[in-house]
């Protein structure tokens, strides 16, 4: 079962009527720099992750932000049966949600080396707690008062092209695509826009290593650009604030000169 949430910097009155978002995998990386973009626009924020020291600490970094801290494995049903209940609970409602908890799993791995209790960690990461995420959000878009919301999955460059040892990640992210489509095609009778951004080399700590040298698919090691997670963060919060009667359905964003266009 999920731990008790921790409630950081609680609204006042003024704040009543602001946008309310899940962010999954908001400890780190580009889900945390997605929160901060969010919780400085005036947003309210549940912020989901494994670890609620991590939480805690992006919380932390906009002062007066209106953020709630829930300590959440997207794998288990429960955990985001009570992620969900309690941002309701809290917020009263549900604007947004981003579903971007994912894990790529042991890197470097040949297929025919990859245990299947690795393949099955990522895929009930990265899949499944995709899944029961914009299920819950789905639900509660569907019934609420007004009725609508919007789901911005987290694909990958990967989505479209993998990298060498990738199966477990590369199997999810384009079985991620088929969630975002069939999910933005029950959604629109109940005004739920789904959509998807397809990141590549944000600098983040799951992308260090890009700078120091990433496997290519000629068998070659070669350091790859990054970018700024920052303006990941501002492109899903352009999407995020659309209209509902529009929708980006697929983004694509990545450092300019990454090898992806031909892998090369």
């Amino acid at each position: 079962m999920a731990d008790p949430p921790v409630r950081c910097d609680p609204m006042d009155d003024t704040q009543r009527d602001t946008r309310i978002a899940v962010v999954t995998g908001a400890g780190s990386g580009i889900g945390r720099a997605v929160a901060v973009e969010l919780l400085r626009a005036g947003w309210s924020v549940a912020l989901a992750g494994r670890r609620i020291e991590t939480l805690e600490e992006t919380a932390g970094l906009v002062p007066g932000g209106a953020a709630l801290a829930v300590r959440t494995d997207v794998s288990r049903p429960e955990d985001v049966a009570a992620l969900f209940a309690t941002t309701v609970e809290r917020f009263g409602r549900l604007d947004l949600l981003f579903n971007n908890a994912g894990t790529f799993g042991p890197g470097g791995v040949p297929v025919e080396e990859l245990s299947y209790d690795a393949w099955r960690h990522v895929v009930d990461t990265n899949l499944n707690g995709a899944f029961l995420c914009a299920q819950a959000a789905y639900r509660q878009m569907k019934e609420q008062d007004p009725q609508g919301g919007r789901i911005i999955n987290n694909g990958s460059i990967s989505a479209h092209t993998p990298r060498p040892h990738s199966v477990a990640y590369t199997a999810t992210k384009h079985a991620l695509t088929g969630l975002t489509k069939s999910l933005s095609l029950d959604g629109r009778p109940y005004r739920i826009a789904v959509g998807q951004i397809d990141i590549g080399n944000a600098a983040t700590d799951m992308t260090s290593r890009m700078q120091t040298g990433a496997l290519q698919a000629n068998g070659s090691v070669v350091p790859e650009p990054v970018m700024d997670v920052a303006d990941v963060a501002r492109t899903v919060r352009h999407m995020a604030e659309l209209p509902l009667e529009a929708n980006v359905q697929f983004a694509t964003v990545l450092a300019t000169a990454m090898p992806y266009v031909g892998r090369g």
